[in-house]
């Protein structure tokens, strides 16, 4: 087979360099993977770091907002019923 194949026409793909730019984008896309993989584990590492040094856990905060907000809806619920008239 010719290292210079014609697929159309007065069109030529060098497979040497076809191959040589599939090479290097195979590295560049194993170096992307690994320098996205460290950044991940630098924002893992800090922000488990960062959750342990707050005062109040997340579960705290989250079960007061989820509270606030049954406190809201029945607010919400009882001020609908109250002005409609409804019982239920």
């Amino acid at each position: 087979m010719a290292t210079n194949q014609k697929i159309f026409t007065g069109f030529q793909v060098n497979r040497s360099l076809l191959a040589g730019g599939v090479a290097l984008t195979a590295i560049g896309a194993v170096l992307s993977a690994a320098g996205a993989t460290v950044v991940c584990a630098a924002l893992f590492t800090a922000g488990r770091s960062w959750v342990r040094g707050l005062e109040t856990a997340p579960t705290e905060f989250a079960q007061r907002a989820l509270r606030e907000a049954r406190v809201a809806s029945t607010a919400g619920w009882d001020a609908w019923r109250a002005e409609h008239g409804s019982p239920n």
